[in-house]
């Protein structure tokens, strides 16, 4: 029982950061608005971690992708970031 519900709480994350994914994607293709952009791309990093965290998840305790979750999310960031300071010197 629990498990059913820790995974409806994954799959519902990771629905929220697709949703807002393709929110603020969908908003930079019509204002053009760099900064959209740049979270929107953080935001797939977050919704490709969450995946893989419901994959983690239900895969069991055999095969740990701990370190592989972390890569989307920190390239996201990164992304993020970049963008934060391309935005600010322009």
């Amino acid at each position: 029982m629990a498990d059913s519900i820790a995974d409806i709480v994954y799959v519902l994350c990771a629905l929220t950061s697709l949703a807002v994914a393709l929110l603020m994607l969908r908003g930079y293709k019509q204002s053009g608005v760099r900064l959209l952009l740049w979270v929107g791309l953080c935001f797939v990093g977050m919704f490709l971690n969450n995946v893989i965290l419901i994959v983690d998840v239900n895969i069991g305790p055999q095969v740990d992708l701990s370190i592989w979750r972390s890569i989307p999310t920190l390239i996201g960031l990164a992304v993020l970031l970049y963008g934060l300071i391309w935005e600010s010197r322009t």
